[in-house]
Protein backbone atom coordinates (compact mmCIF):
# COMPACT_ATOMS: atom_id res chain seq x y z
CA UNK A 1 0.00 0.00 0.00
CA UNK A 2 2.85 2.43 0.88
CA UNK A 3 6.32 2.93 -1.60
CA UNK A 4 7.45 5.32 0.39
CA UNK A 5 7.05 7.34 3.73
CA UNK A 6 8.64 11.28 3.49
CA UNK A 7 9.58 12.63 6.62
CA UNK A 8 9.60 16.18 6.85
CA UNK A 9 12.78 18.41 7.27
CA UNK A 10 12.12 20.98 9.57
CA UNK A 11 13.79 24.41 9.76
CA UNK A 12 13.30 27.00 11.96
CA UNK A 13 12.88 30.48 11.23
CA UNK A 14 13.03 31.85 14.41
CA UNK A 15 9.24 32.85 14.49
CA UNK A 16 8.18 29.70 14.11
CA UNK A 17 9.47 26.15 12.41
CA UNK A 18 8.76 25.12 8.50
CA UNK A 19 8.73 21.60 7.70
CA UNK A 20 9.90 20.98 3.91
CA UNK A 21 8.19 17.63 2.78
CA UNK A 22 8.01 17.70 -1.19
CA UNK A 23 10.45 18.20 -3.20
CA UNK A 24 12.25 15.17 -1.77
CA UNK A 25 15.15 13.27 -3.46
CA UNK A 26 13.86 10.20 -3.76
CA UNK A 27 10.02 11.61 -4.85
CA UNK A 28 10.22 14.96 -6.38
CA UNK A 29 6.78 15.40 -7.55
CA UNK A 30 3.28 13.79 -6.82
CA UNK A 31 1.04 13.85 -9.64
CA UNK A 32 1.54 17.39 -10.28
CA UNK A 33 2.26 18.12 -6.96
CA UNK A 34 5.98 19.47 -7.32
CA UNK A 35 6.43 21.52 -3.67
CA UNK A 36 4.72 20.75 0.00
CA UNK A 37 5.43 22.91 3.33
CA UNK A 38 4.05 22.86 6.70
CA UNK A 39 4.15 25.84 8.23
CA UNK A 40 3.90 25.55 11.94
CA UNK A 41 2.22 24.74 14.19
CA UNK A 42 3.19 27.71 16.26
CA UNK A 43 1.76 30.14 19.08
CA UNK A 44 3.03 33.53 18.18
CA UNK A 45 3.02 36.15 20.53
CA UNK A 46 2.25 39.88 19.66
CA UNK A 47 5.23 41.77 18.34
CA UNK A 48 6.32 39.73 15.17
CA UNK A 49 9.10 41.02 13.62
CA UNK A 50 8.34 41.74 10.19
CA UNK A 51 11.29 39.60 9.35
CA UNK A 52 9.16 36.85 9.20
CA UNK A 53 6.89 38.01 6.37
CA UNK A 54 7.33 36.91 2.79
CA UNK A 55 9.14 40.06 1.05
CA UNK A 56 7.50 40.31 -2.73
CA UNK A 57 9.07 37.58 -4.86
CA UNK A 58 8.05 35.78 -8.53
CA UNK A 59 6.90 32.71 -9.99
CA UNK A 60 7.03 31.10 -13.36
CA UNK A 61 5.06 27.74 -14.40
CA UNK A 62 2.93 26.87 -11.17
CA UNK A 63 0.17 27.68 -9.26
CA UNK A 64 0.65 27.87 -5.67
CA UNK A 65 -2.09 27.04 -2.81
CA UNK A 66 -2.06 28.83 0.62
CA UNK A 67 -4.30 26.28 3.33
CA UNK A 68 -4.64 27.31 6.56
CA UNK A 69 -5.73 25.44 9.90
CA UNK A 70 -5.11 28.44 12.16
CA UNK A 71 -3.60 31.85 11.72
CA UNK A 72 -4.08 34.52 9.02
CA UNK A 73 -1.89 35.58 6.04
CA UNK A 74 -2.24 38.18 3.83
CA UNK A 75 -1.61 37.53 0.17
CA UNK A 76 -0.63 40.77 -2.57
CA UNK A 77 0.22 40.22 -6.15
CA UNK A 78 1.13 42.22 -9.02
CA UNK A 79 -2.45 41.64 -10.92
CA UNK A 80 -3.66 43.64 -8.07
CA UNK A 81 -5.01 41.02 -5.53
CA UNK A 82 -4.94 41.99 -1.79
CA UNK A 83 -6.46 38.78 0.34
CA UNK A 84 -6.42 37.33 3.74
CA UNK A 85 -7.15 33.47 3.81
CA UNK A 86 -8.04 32.22 7.19
CA UNK A 87 -9.11 28.72 8.25
CA UNK A 88 -10.62 26.52 5.28
CA UNK A 89 -10.24 28.97 2.84
CA UNK A 90 -8.01 28.43 -0.52
CA UNK A 91 -5.48 31.22 -1.91
CA UNK A 92 -4.91 29.85 -5.15
CA UNK A 93 -2.34 31.86 -7.63
CA UNK A 94 -1.38 30.95 -10.84
CA UNK A 95 1.62 32.54 -12.03
CA UNK A 96 2.00 31.18 -15.73
CA UNK A 97 4.35 33.52 -17.58
CA UNK A 98 5.15 35.10 -14.65
CA UNK A 99 3.78 37.02 -11.05
CA UNK A 100 5.14 38.35 -7.97
CA UNK A 101 3.37 37.92 -4.50
CA UNK A 102 3.89 38.55 -0.86
CA UNK A 103 3.06 36.78 2.14
CA UNK A 104 2.00 39.41 5.38
CA UNK A 105 1.52 38.05 8.98
CA UNK A 106 -0.36 41.55 10.17
CA UNK A 107 -3.02 40.33 12.20
CA UNK A 108 -1.01 37.96 13.55
CA UNK A 109 2.01 40.56 14.19
CA UNK A 110 -0.87 43.05 16.08
CA UNK A 111 -2.84 40.43 17.97
CA UNK A 112 -0.28 36.94 18.06
CA UNK A 113 -2.08 33.68 18.17
CA UNK A 114 -1.39 30.15 16.37
CA UNK A 115 -0.47 29.74 13.11
CA UNK A 116 -0.62 26.52 11.40
CA UNK A 117 -1.16 25.76 7.58
CA UNK A 118 0.44 24.36 3.98
CA UNK A 119 1.43 25.85 1.22
CA UNK A 120 1.77 23.62 -1.89
CA UNK A 121 2.73 24.26 -5.72
CA UNK A 122 1.11 22.54 -8.46
CA UNK A 123 2.99 22.61 -11.63
CA UNK A 124 1.49 23.41 -14.83
CA UNK A 125 1.08 21.39 -17.94
CA UNK A 126 3.60 22.21 -20.84
CA UNK A 127 0.50 23.72 -22.38
CA UNK A 128 -0.26 25.94 -19.81
CA UNK A 129 3.22 27.34 -18.34
CA UNK A 130 3.02 30.26 -20.32
CA UNK A 131 -0.45 31.27 -19.21
CA UNK A 132 -1.62 34.57 -18.24
CA UNK A 133 -1.30 35.10 -14.24
CA UNK A 134 -4.36 34.91 -11.71
CA UNK A 135 -5.15 34.78 -8.42
CA UNK A 136 -8.60 33.32 -6.80
CA UNK A 137 -9.96 33.39 -3.21
CA UNK A 138 -12.53 30.73 -1.95
CA UNK A 139 -14.00 30.85 1.36
CA UNK A 140 -14.73 27.54 3.08
CA UNK A 141 -18.21 27.27 2.51
CA UNK A 142 -17.09 27.47 -1.25
CA UNK A 143 -15.66 24.50 -1.06
CA UNK A 144 -17.63 20.57 -1.66
CA UNK A 145 -17.39 18.66 1.78
CA UNK A 146 -18.33 14.81 2.28
CA UNK A 147 -17.87 12.11 4.89
CA UNK A 148 -18.24 9.07 6.23
CA UNK A 149 -19.01 7.85 9.96
CA UNK A 150 -15.72 9.47 12.18
CA UNK A 151 -14.62 11.33 8.74
CA UNK A 152 -15.27 14.56 7.41
CA UNK A 153 -13.53 16.30 4.20
CA UNK A 154 -13.44 19.22 2.15
CA UNK A 155 -12.12 18.91 -1.18
CA UNK A 156 -9.57 21.70 -1.75
CA UNK A 157 -9.20 21.38 -5.60
CA UNK A 158 -9.74 18.95 -8.29
CA UNK A 159 -11.99 16.29 -8.17
CA UNK A 160 -12.35 13.07 -6.28
CA UNK A 161 -15.65 10.49 -5.10
CA UNK A 162 -17.59 12.44 -7.66
CA UNK A 163 -17.47 16.03 -6.30
CA UNK A 164 -15.61 18.67 -8.27
CA UNK A 165 -13.74 21.94 -5.91
CA UNK A 166 -14.63 25.24 -7.80
CA UNK A 167 -10.63 26.14 -7.96
CA UNK A 168 -9.75 26.17 -11.34
CA UNK A 169 -7.04 23.44 -11.86
CA UNK A 170 -5.16 23.14 -15.13
CA UNK A 171 -4.60 19.28 -15.08
CA UNK A 172 -6.26 16.01 -13.33
CA UNK A 173 -5.30 15.84 -9.72
CA UNK A 174 -7.36 15.75 -6.17
CA UNK A 175 -6.19 17.85 -2.65
CA UNK A 176 -8.36 16.80 0.34
CA UNK A 177 -8.48 18.60 4.12
CA UNK A 178 -9.23 15.32 6.19
CA UNK A 179 -10.20 15.13 9.55
CA UNK A 180 -11.24 11.99 11.38
CA UNK A 181 -12.09 10.73 14.70
CA UNK A 182 -9.99 7.81 17.06
CA UNK A 183 -11.05 4.99 15.21
CA UNK A 184 -12.39 6.44 12.37
CA UNK A 185 -11.85 4.72 8.70
CA UNK A 186 -11.99 6.27 4.80
CA UNK A 187 -11.55 4.87 1.80
CA UNK A 188 -8.92 7.00 -0.74
CA UNK A 189 -9.92 5.49 -4.37
CA UNK A 190 -7.87 4.32 -7.07
CA UNK A 191 -8.50 7.58 -9.67
CA UNK A 192 -5.14 8.69 -10.09
CA UNK A 193 -2.23 6.83 -10.65
CA UNK A 194 -0.17 9.00 -7.76
CA UNK A 195 -1.78 9.70 -4.65
CA UNK A 196 0.05 10.73 -1.17
CA UNK A 197 -1.06 10.96 2.36
CA UNK A 198 0.63 13.72 4.78
CA UNK A 199 -0.14 13.34 8.40
CA UNK A 200 -0.79 16.93 9.55
CA UNK A 201 -1.97 15.84 13.66
CA UNK A 202 -2.18 12.55 15.12
CA UNK A 203 -1.53 9.26 14.10
CA UNK A 204 -2.74 6.70 11.18
CA UNK A 205 -2.60 3.06 9.82
CA UNK A 206 -2.37 1.87 5.94
CA UNK A 207 -1.66 -1.27 5.08
CA UNK A 208 -0.48 -2.28 8.77
CA UNK A 209 1.88 0.23 8.46
CA UNK A 210 1.90 3.19 11.08
CA UNK A 211 2.09 6.76 10.01
CA UNK A 212 2.83 9.70 12.21
CA UNK A 213 2.30 13.37 12.54
CA UNK A 214 4.84 14.96 10.01
CA UNK A 215 5.05 12.16 7.69
CA UNK A 216 3.64 12.22 4.14
CA UNK A 217 3.20 8.34 2.92
CA UNK A 218 3.67 7.92 -0.92
CA UNK A 219 1.13 5.56 -2.21
CA UNK A 220 1.04 2.48 -4.23
CA UNK A 221 -1.42 3.01 -7.54
CA UNK A 222 -4.15 0.60 -8.69
CA UNK A 223 -5.88 0.15 -5.22
CA UNK A 224 -7.99 2.08 -3.23
CA UNK A 225 -6.39 2.63 -0.04
CA UNK A 226 -8.17 2.41 3.86
CA UNK A 227 -6.76 5.07 6.55
CA UNK A 228 -7.52 4.51 9.55
CA UNK A 229 -7.11 6.63 12.25
CA UNK A 230 -5.31 5.61 15.52
CA UNK A 231 -6.10 8.66 17.45
CA UNK A 232 -7.91 11.77 16.36
CA UNK A 233 -6.11 13.02 13.23
CA UNK A 234 -5.66 15.57 10.47
CA UNK A 235 -4.72 14.73 7.06
CA UNK A 236 -4.19 16.08 3.42
CA UNK A 237 -4.83 13.38 1.00
CA UNK A 238 -2.79 14.88 -2.97
CA UNK A 239 -1.94 13.54 -6.14
CA UNK A 240 -3.15 13.33 -9.61
CA UNK A 241 -2.12 12.74 -12.97
CA UNK A 242 1.87 13.74 -13.80
CA UNK A 243 2.54 16.29 -15.87
CA UNK A 244 6.04 15.63 -16.80
CA UNK A 245 9.34 16.10 -15.41
CA UNK A 246 10.32 19.59 -14.38
CA UNK A 247 13.18 21.43 -12.99
CA UNK A 248 13.08 24.07 -9.93
CA UNK A 249 15.43 26.77 -9.25
CA UNK A 250 14.27 28.85 -6.21
CA UNK A 251 10.62 29.78 -6.94
CA UNK A 252 10.98 29.03 -10.62
CA UNK A 253 9.40 25.99 -12.16
CA UNK A 254 9.87 25.06 -15.77
CA UNK A 255 10.02 22.34 -18.53
CA UNK A 256 12.38 24.23 -19.87
CA UNK A 257 15.91 25.23 -18.17
CA UNK A 258 16.41 28.27 -20.56
CA UNK A 259 13.15 29.38 -19.40
CA UNK A 260 13.96 28.93 -15.84
CA UNK A 261 17.21 30.95 -16.49
CA UNK A 262 15.42 34.13 -18.42
CA UNK A 263 13.18 34.06 -15.17
CA UNK A 264 16.22 34.60 -13.23
CA UNK A 265 17.77 37.12 -15.54
CA UNK A 266 14.17 39.17 -15.99
CA UNK A 267 14.16 39.66 -11.81
CA UNK A 268 17.79 40.45 -11.39
CA UNK A 269 17.31 43.15 -14.08
CA UNK A 270 14.14 44.37 -12.28
CA UNK A 271 11.51 43.50 -15.24
CA UNK A 272 9.04 41.64 -13.24
CA UNK A 273 6.34 44.16 -11.79
CA UNK A 274 6.11 44.27 -7.96
CA UNK A 275 2.74 43.65 -6.75
CA UNK A 276 0.79 46.91 -6.79
CA UNK A 277 0.15 47.13 -3.05
CA UNK A 278 3.42 46.12 -1.96
CA UNK A 279 6.31 47.42 -3.81
CA UNK A 280 8.53 49.08 -1.59
CA UNK A 281 11.04 45.97 -1.13
CA UNK A 282 11.63 42.55 -2.47
CA UNK A 283 13.85 39.38 -2.15
CA UNK A 284 16.72 39.68 -4.13
CA UNK A 285 17.86 36.55 -6.85
CA UNK A 286 20.00 34.55 -4.98
CA UNK A 287 23.09 33.56 -6.31
CA UNK A 288 23.18 30.74 -8.73
CA UNK A 289 24.66 27.28 -7.59
CA UNK A 290 25.13 24.04 -9.30
CA UNK A 291 22.25 21.53 -9.38
CA UNK A 292 18.60 22.20 -7.99
CA UNK A 293 17.85 24.91 -5.44
CA UNK A 294 14.80 24.24 -3.74
CA UNK A 295 12.67 27.44 -3.00
CA UNK A 296 13.04 28.92 0.51
CA UNK A 297 10.39 27.93 3.23
CA UNK A 298 7.36 30.19 2.92
CA UNK A 299 8.04 31.47 -0.67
Amino acid sequence: MIELVIRQRTRDLGSFEVGRVLPFARRRMVGPFIFFDRMGPKDIPPGLPREADVRPHPHIGLSTITYLFDGEITHRDSVGSEQPVRPGEVNWMTAGRGITHSERFERLRDEGGPMDGIQAWVALPAEREECDPGFWHYPADALPEFGEAGATGRLISGRLLGLASPVPVDSPQFYVHWRLAAGARLSLPAEYPERAVYVARGEVEIGGQRVDAGSMAILAPGDTVTIQALHDAVLMALGGEPVGPRYIDWNFVSSSKERIEQARADWAAGRMKLPDLDDAEFIPLPPKIAGVREPEPMS
